[in-house]
């Protein structure tokens, strides 16, 4: 355990984060930070501590932990402690609360700041966190028109843009012989984009796409989108959602759906073992951006985790993109020789293309102490940042659902995520 301390918010104190946050809903954080920052890296964490996407929240958490435990003990960014803070997200369904805990953390004067994790939510403060010149990067956005944003150059993520996980899952659809595909997709920027490109490579690869159903964030009755399915003849159907899936999967079972036809992706991709309807799932598949996660890094990580939270870790989805997204940060801020957050993004391409590689904190932090530039590979895969901020490689996990309701990996796919 690091002899040094950090600044923790769990969810445990969701509801007095989510309380704090709207009250300071009308504060402002200065637009222009100072040239320089005080030395001091301050990282901010927009989180989905409550709503569709809280299933999410403690591998992110972990991820923070992890890898500031891990810069820390390393001697910390610039030779001090690096300290953060977490706040809530929300979703799509309660739009005030993120910008809130935004202008929070701003206010805060933190560097830079870790999420939003649902893409939708990022449309909310994305332009209020890049205009004040503070680097915003995301462990789990995946809307492809995020790339083209106008951020100046200061948004950044780690996971793949859904150009990819949507071809990947199209694929493996066709692959597993289906040839009347139905789509229920959540009608937000995430199951829009998502859904566009798994319909262009269904059809490419000869399949049709018979019914293709939105439904609005949150939705909790899913008995007319599912007998609409039924009834367009679908032999597999993709469900593009967050937690309504909880609400989708049953109704499929109640209109006795085959169960290992259903596809799921990375919003919905959970353990469902505490569920009824758990072994429904036998057979089902779903995608995940990353590849296989290294059990020792699980390991550490859950360990943290419980003994921060006396929780048991049993979601790892975006951990090692959360983890990454942090080291680079750190690494940016290091090499720099600045924690400002203008510094901060000068550095960000550059910490992670080029340059000696390095998988770790400590590594990187000697290679750039002795005057030389870096190139950080991490547990989520190379990443190297192009001129968007996206990264141009990245890998999506193919899984299995077992009787149990949980899933294992079947196989990790390689792409490039930006075209």
């Amino acid at each position: 355990m690091s002899a040094f301390s950090t600044t923790r918010k769990f969810a445990g104190v969701v509801a007095a984060a989510a309380a704090i946050s709207l009250a300071l809903a009308g504060c402002s954080a200065s637009s222009e930070p100072a040239a320089k920052g005080d030395g001091v890296l301050k990282i901010g964490a927009v989180i989905p501590l409550t709503g569709a996407l809280a299933f999410l929240s403690p591998p992110e958490i972990a991820g923070i932990e992890l890898a500031v435990a891990d810069i820390n003990a390393a001697g910390g960014v610039l030779g001090k402690p690096v300290e953060f803070s977490i706040e809530d997200s929300s979703d799509g369904d309660n739009p005030t609360i993120a910008p809130a805990s935004a202008t929070k953390l701003l206010s805060e004067g933190v560097d830079a700041i870790v999420g939003a994790a649902a893409s939708g939510v990022t449309r909310l403060i994305i332009d209020q966190i890049t205009a004040s010149k503070t680097v915003q990067i995301s462990m789990s956005n995946t809307a492809p028109d995020l790339t083209t944003w106008n951020d100046g150059g200061f948004y950044f993520r780690t996971a793949p843009s859904d150009l990819l996980q949507g071809a990947i899952v199209g694929n493996q659809i066709v692959a597993d012989g289906n040839e009347n595909v139905a789509i229920i997709y959540q009608q937000t920027s995430y199951g829009e984009g998502l859904e566009a490109k798994a319909k262009a490579t269904i059809e490419a690869a000869g399949a049709t796409i018979v019914s293709s159903l939105p439904f609005p964030e949150a939705e909790t009755n899913f008995d007319s989108i599912v007998d609409e399915t039924i009834a367009a003849g679908a032999d597999s159907v993709l469900v593009i959602s967050y937690d309504e899936s909880k609400k989708i999967i049953p109704a499929l079972q109640k209109k006795k759906f085959d169960g290992s036809k259903i596809y799921l992706v990375d919003g919905n991709l959970a353990n469902y073992s505490d569920q009824d309807w758990k072994a429904y799932l036998n057979g089902a598949k779903g995608t995940l951006p990353g590849g296989k996660l290294d059990e020792a890094f699980k390991k550490r990580a859950a360990d943290l985790y419980k003994e921060k939270t006396g929780e048991e870790l049993v979601e790892f989805a975006y951990l090692s993109e959360t983890y990454d997204a942090v080291i680079l940060l750190a690494l940016a801020a290091q090499q720099a020789g600045d924690d400002s957050g203008a510094s901060i993004q000068a550095n960000m391409t550059s910490v992670s293309t080029g340059g000696t590689k390095v998988t770790n904190f400590a590594d990187g932090l000697k290679v750039i102490t002795d005057g030389g530039d870096v190139d950080y590979d991490g547990y989520s895969g190379p990443i190297e940042f192009d001129e968007n901020g996206d990264p141009t490689g990245a890998s999506i996990g193919i899984y299995q659902y077992g009787k149990e309701g949980t899933y294992t990996l079947l196989d990790v796919v390689a792409g490039n995520s930006v075209k």
